[in-house]
């Protein structure tokens, strides 16, 4: 089964910078979708962004992020990132790697469709 490891939250400025990493085990191509969600406390689950690699990589953003957020991957790392700057108090929240084989969408508000799921890293954006 697929794995997937979080890495690089913590608590930044408003305006700064962060930048995620994902890490997936176990067997997995490149024609599984895969995403990065965020929950705040007391708040559903957000998509934020979603990408695959097929014939070329292919990324999704959320209009809340877009513009400022970014994808990116290493394959020989076996390793999404999730680039994040102009970072925003409401940008606070857990944010989780997902994944689901295909069929699957990168559209991030389909978030339901993922059935993979790290354990999360922090993010904390002050002003």
């Amino acid at each position: 089964q697929v794995q997937l490891v979080e890495s690089g939250g913590g608590s930044v400025q408003a305006g700064g910078s962060l930048r995620l990493s994902c890490t997936a085990s176990g067997y997995i191509a490149d024609s599984y979708c895969m995403g990065w969600v965020r929950q705040a406390p007391g708040k559903e689950r957000e998509g934020v962004a979603g990408a695959f690699s097929g014939v070329e990589f292919k990324t999704s953003l959320s209009d809340s992020v877009k513009g400022r957020f970014t994808i990116a991957r290493d394959n020989a790392k076996n390793t999404l990132y999730l680039q994040m700057s102009s970072l925003k108090p409401e940008d606070t929240a857990m944010y989780y790697c997902a994944a689901k084989a295909p069929p699957c969408t990168i559209v991030p508000r389909y978030i339901y469709d993922y059935e993979y799921w790290g354990q999360g890293t922090q993010v904390t954006v002050s002003l």
